[in-house]
């Protein structure tokens, strides 16, 4: 209560110098729960990718998605450490899909059952069921968490994808990547989806069924990733063949470095609220100058003088840590709540970045008040009891 009181006694002056540091608290927020929902979805990928292989044409990262013989399939099967080859089909769900936050909305189309359980990375169905081999043929998708809310989906429903009517049968669990933002369905509605994209002149050259964009390849037991790749390439050259550290390697230090820029620009922020606070201290220990003084005087010592402005600092720290926390909460709640409806959830707010943001805004005041409360705890008493 004495510390409420003491920031009291400058009400405009501390209002201020929480408002400046609860400002850079919130962009430490925002931006780290920006930087939170890249990491996860990189995590995500590299956690797809570590025991599998996938085979393309190009490489998909940069959307450039083209098609391949789905005989190809047969020759990879043929090389010797490959337990199965599984065709698939990746496309994107729209011509246009607008800004997205990593991975775009995709249209998925897999062979039910064909990794022979080999398949690591699990997606849980949070409502109905997953695919099934029945359903070859049939137009039914598996919606991710995002997308279905994008899509307003609903079990039994139908939603349109390209131009075609899908009843749901799923939805998935929100997965934090991207799963959650695919439209997932058999691999053969997929095949005559994808071939309607295709310009003309190739399209009437191509039969849907003998087409795939993608190949994920598992290995048998005891065949690495990496040296099954050497033997995919000199058996079926002319392929992209990506492994779990080719993944990392593309874009983990895209990661890093989107990481280092959301919290530089955050941490600048918070310097500005820091100096204010040094400003801020210094000001209140000229001021009380004389009551410092008279504390000394009656036998207060200079560990106590420096202990309570230091408090008194790291309580405005705590005050204003507090409140950007709340601030920036709410910033990302919102704005994932309007994205939600276009199936972009772009902040990801975790309990670390929560206290992280509280730890460093206390931190930074105690810090910002630790020169001003040397400075008062070596003042002599007499010149402290004559000063106006």
């Amino acid at each position: 209560m004495r510390l409420l009181r003491d920031l009291g006694r400058r009400k405009l002056r501390s209002g201020l110098t929480i408002t400046g540091i609860a400002i850079g608290i919130m962009a430490l927020v925002v931006f780290g729960s920006m930087a939170n929902k890249m990491n996860t979805l990189i995590s995500g990928g590299s956690t797809y990718y570590k025991d599998k292989l996938v085979v393309t044409i190009g490489s998909q990262m940069s959307g450039n998605i083209q098609p391949l013989s789905i005989a190809t399939v047969a020759e990879i099967n043929k090389v010797d450490g490959v337990a199965i080859a599984v065709p698939g089909i990746e496309m994107l769900i729209g011509d246009s899909t607008g800004m997205s936050m990593g991975v775009p909305p995709m249209i998925a189309g897999i062979l039910p059952g064909a990794d022979r359980g080999l398949e690591t990375f699990k997606m849980d169905v949070a409502q109905g069921r997953y695919l099934e081999i029945s359903d070859a043929g049939s137009p039914v998708v598996v919606m991710g968490s995002d997308i279905a809310a994008k899509y307003h989906a609903t079990i039994g429903g139908t939603v349109n994808l390209r131009g075609v009517d899908f009843k749901v049968v799923g939805i998935l669990q929100p997965t934090l990547t991207a799963p959650d933002q695919e439209a997932i369905v058999p691999i053969t509605e997929a095949q005559k989806l994808f071939v309607e994209t295709l310009p003309p002149l190739v399209r009437s050259k191509l039969e849907p069924s003998e087409v795939a964009t993608s190949i994920t390849v598992y290995p048998k037991a005891g065949v690495s990733p990496e040296t099954l790749k050497q033997r995919i390439d000199a058996a079926v050259p002319g392929y992209t063949v990506m492994t779990g550290k080719d993944f990392d390697a593309e874009l983990g230090a895209i990661g890093s470095v989107f990481s280092a820029v959301l919290f530089g620009i955050a941490l600048l922020s918070l310097a500005v609220g820091g100096l204010s606070t040094v400003n801020t201290m210094a000001m209140s220990v000229a001021e009380r100058t004389r009551e410092i003084g008279i504390k000394r005087a009656i036998g207060a010592s200079r560990w106590r003088i420096r202990r309570e402005i230091v408090a008194e600092s790291a309580a405005i720290g705590l005050i204003s840590g507090l409140l950007g926390l709340a601030i920036g909460a709410a910033l990302t709640y919102l704005f994932n709540d309007m994205g939600r409806s276009s199936g972009n959830v772009l902040f990801l707010l975790t309990p670390q970045t929560a206290f992280t943001a509280i730890g460093f805004s206390t931190g930074l005041g105690a810090l910002a008040g630790f020169v001003p409360a040397f400075g008062a705890s070596r003042l002599d008493p007499v010149t402290a009891l004559r000063y106006e």
